[in-house]
């Protein structure tokens, strides 16, 4: 099947989604954020404005050299000529026709008020632009699509000039026309019955372009599809300004797992997850753990009575299988948990509990009895593993044995505006068979203990200096006691290859910090020797 021919999957994260607040995007990360998402078999890929701004005219003319798309055509995004300007002259149409990109969208008014007061020029100076454009460019080779911008607000003030604004594009040759939801304000039944009328009056192709605003973006892309559009545009993670844009690995993947539409290669929906990740890597906007079928915990389960369930079939609490989108089922064990989810997290975990009643209640009424004192196990996995095999194994994984530590924040009485204060620990223990009495450094106390307790096991166990804290989380359990609160710390630590989550309470944020500490460099220990 030519999925280019009978139906668009078209991604714009580079133009449309870059337009997020808080996301910068180099030159190099769009290259890698392209080549990433042709591995997801997208149709096309919109890299951006051309002679708009310096970066997307470097993007064009290095993608021409660096990117070898398998799946994809790039696609150049632009305006269509000003008035008064011949389209051959105009230089922003010559910029999208020296671009390399095969494919061409221009935007369009397509809103009689937006021709008029933001254009300001003739509704039928606005067609003659659209006209000329579009015939230019078709005359140089490219394929032409047409963003019909504010589509929807358009064809509510003046259905004839918006319908007219189509037919004119489509007369002209551009291949698709994008009915574009710029506002985001559209609903699910409004938009299938614009469709509808635009495909009956209209007699273009269909595209379909929404924003989030109404959190409908998704759903309002699916009545487009329902009602006859055949060119989907999105972008991934749902990036975009305002609330975002439609999320295309959702709209992908109810189009083919729901509706049984093969929109994307076979066999490329299964990379969605990892892709997903790999483009949170380079915007540097950590992945939403609630993304629907990417999301962490898309298929996570927490309460005993799902684990129940999830024991006999896991199909009865999951709408389908993880696989289909490259992602897997979690379980978290918490203050909630029955003793089916302790078996099946201890199964998960590499421990076989089914044959031992007595282990699982034990286990599960001690988890119950730390989370009312302030511990999480559904965010500290390694911990959870660490607690499992103590009551496993009948003794807690030990690498090391702690004999006493301290910490001491000094500052000078008085010291300038710029002047840090300064924090040192010093750990003594046993690793090895031998006695460490270490002392470190740090921009503050658990910076310090963190120094010296790597500096003391790394002489004892090597593979520690791979060892990496990544991310450290505090919470105030009980905040109206004020600082004589329980504090709950989270610690993620990383070996290069992948990061494991570690949990440590007290009264001192300090010692729960301590905690965390320990049990993350044993888990990694233990890890590393299996």
């Amino acid at each position: 099947m030519d999925l280019h021919g009978a139906f668009h999957v078209y991604d714009t994260t580079l133009r449309d989604g870059a337009q997020q607040e808080g996301l910068n995007l180099s030159v190099a990360d769009k290259l890698s954020i392209a080549r990433q998402l042709d591995g997801l078999g997208v149709g096309y890929i919109e890299g951006g404005w051309p002679g708009a701004n310096p970066k997307d005219t470097e993007f064009f003319r290095r993608a021409v050299a660096e990117l070898d798309l398998q799946h994809a055509r790039l696609a150049a995004f632009g305006a269509t000529r000003r008035a008064g300007v011949k389209a051959a002259d105009d230089p922003l149409v010559a910029a999208l026709r020296d671009s390399g990109a095969s494919v061409v969208t221009l935007v369009a008014k397509s809103h009689d008020r937006h021709v008029e007061l933001a254009l300001r020029t003739t509704l039928e100076e606005n067609l003659a632009m659209i006209r000329d454009t579009v015939t230019h460019l078709r005359e140089e080779g490219q394929t032409v699509f047409l963003d019909a911008e504010h589509f929807f607000d358009g064809y509510r003030a003046n259905r004839d000039y918006a319908l007219e604004v189509l037919r004119t594009a489509y007369d002209a040759g551009a291949e698709v026309i994008a009915l574009c939801d710029t506002n985001g304000g559209m609903l699910p039944a409004w938009v299938g019955d614009v469709v509808h009328d635009v495909r009956e009056n209209a007699q273009v192709r269909v595209g379909i372009h929404c924003h989030n605003d109404t959190g409908c973006a998704v759903a309002n892309t699916l009545a487009a599809v329902d009602a006859g559009a055949t060119h989907v545009q999105g972008t991934i993670n749902g990036y975009g300004e305002r609330t975002g844009n439609a999320d295309l690995v959702s709209v992908v993947a109810n189009l083919e797992l729901k509706l049984d539409r093969r929109v994307l290669p076979p066999g490329l929906l299964t990379e969605a997850t990892r892709i997903a990740h790999a483009v949170a890597e380079v915007t540097n906007f950590p992945p939403a753990s609630r993304q629907p079928y990417v999301g962490s915990s898309a298929f996570t389960h927490k309460a005993g009575l799902h684990a129940s369930a999830i024991k006999v079939d896991p199909d009865l609490y999951q709408h389908m299988d993880p696989a289909g989108v490259g992602n897997d089922m979690r379980l978290l064990v918490s203050d909630m948990a029955g003793r089916a989810s302790i078996e099946l997290k201890g199964r998960e975990l590499g421990f076989d509990l089914s044959g031992d009643r007595e282990l699982v209640t034990r286990i599960t009424d001690r988890v119950k009895r730390l989370e009312n004192r302030g511990y999480t196990f559904e965010a500290a996995d390694a911990s959870f593993e660490l607690l499992l095999a103590e009551e496993v194994e009948g003794v807690r994984p030990s690498y090391f044995d702690v004999e006493s530590w301290r910490v001491i924040t000094e500052t000078l009485a008085r010291r300038s505006d710029d002047d840090e204060a300064v924090s040192e620990a010093t750990v003594k223990l046993k690793a090895g068979g031998v006695r460490y009495v270490v002392t470190g450094e740090g921009n503050g106390p658990v910076n310090a203990l963190d120094h010296a307790l790597r500096e003391a096991i790394v002489q004892a166990y090597p593979q520690v200096a791979k060892f990496e804290l990544i991310d450290y989380k505090v919470r105030i359990l009980d905040q109206g006691h004020g600082t004589d609160a329980i504090t709950r710390v989270l610690i993620e630590t990383s070996d290069g290859e992948s990061s494991w989550v570690t949990v440590g309470v007290g009264a001192n944020v300090i010692e729960a910090s301590w905690g965390a500490l320990v049990d993350g460099l044993t888990f990694g220990l233990r890890k590393h020797e299996a």
